[in-house]
């Protein structure tokens, strides 16, 4: 074991015991928005953001109070995958705050990339610059917007993304009208020519199926991010053909160093990708999300 895996080994194990005890945190902050329940809970130095909905509090974001930069969740360290497909994003789309860690990330890691966040509620936007050191500046902005309504209205305008990130999430699941095969048309129309999308979902989900046959009638094949210490899923998409193994061994190689702060393994999350292409791990009689059939639907067969 190397020395930079060695340190990514013992800063997971503290961030894990973290993790595990907040359940002797203290609420630092609490108030109800339009949306839902929002806490903000403090222990040992770390910081979260949780949404309190039908009694099932979820962790959304958090961070390192002494060491801001660092990631925390895995998914979150899971979408820097997407750099193996577009190593320079200059314009990023975030659909989906939570305390904007991923926003910070970013724009320490690309000064002159313009990050664009769009969140529903007004309220996460006001938490995320209290309490999680949010920054805004002439290169990242913030819009209280429905990511459906944005996305629709930036293809009208002919909007151009290197890197697009859904990660929005209600408490209970992604919203169903974010997960439709027309959302991921009009999502798509936004990709420059080499441009990523990056999905944050869940491997464990009763919607697997669903979500895979969904975006591969989409964008064909697609690359699965997958992680045995994670219940996420991250699904990498774009308009070009995937690369191939040879080149994501390459630009892990070439990342490695500078997402080192930021307690990203890329070279081991390399390892992690799989293609649709090789592995199809749902039927392929799996009926697609539409805005006609939801996940809302699917969820009530059960």
């Amino acid at each position: 074991m190397n020395k930079l895996t060695l340190w990514l080994a013992i800063l997971s194990a503290v961030l894990l015991n973290a993790l595990s005890s907040t359940a002797n945190a203290n609420t630092i902050h609490s108030e109800r928005s339009l949306y839902r329940n929002i806490l903000v809970e403090e222990n040992n130095g770390l910081r979260c953001l949780k949404f309190n909905v039908k009694s099932t509090k979820t962790q959304q974001s958090c961070m390192l109070v002494n060491q801001p930069q660092q990631l925390v969740f895995n998914y979150t360290k899971m979408l820097f995958s997407s750099l193996l497909l577009n190593p320079n994003p200059e314009r990023i789309l975030i659909i989906g705050l939570g305390g904007g860690s991923m926003s910070n990330a970013l724009h320490e890691i690309f000064p002159s990339a313009n990050i664009t966040n769009v969140e529903i509620d007004p309220a996460v936007i006001k938490v995320a610059r209290s309490y999680f050191d949010f920054i805004e500046n002439q290169q990242v902005t913030s819009i209280v917007q429905d990511g459906r309504i944005f996305v629709k209205r930036a293809t009208i305008k002919k909007q151009q993304y290197d890197w697009i990130i859904l990660d929005a999430f209600n408490g209970d699941y992604i919203p169903e009208h974010l997960m439709t095969q027309e959302f991921l048309q009009e999502t798509k129309q936004l990709l420059s020519t080499n441009g990523v999308l990056a999905a944050n979902t869940f491997s464990v989900s009763d919607l697997y199926h669903y979500e895979s046959a969904t975006y591969k009638s989409v964008f064909g094949d697609f690359f699965n991010v997958k992680r045995k210490s994670s219940s996420n899923r991250i699904i990498l998409a774009s308009n070009q053909p995937l690369p191939e193994a040879k080149i994501i061994t390459e630009r892990a190689q070439f990342l490695s160093e500078k997402l080192l702060p930021y307690n990203v393994n890329i070279k081991e999350i390399s390892r992690q990708i799989t293609s649709t292409a090789i592995i199809q791990d749902w039927p392929s009689e799996t009926r697609l999300l539409t805005d006609q059939y939801s996940p809302a639907n699917l969820l009530n067969l059960k």
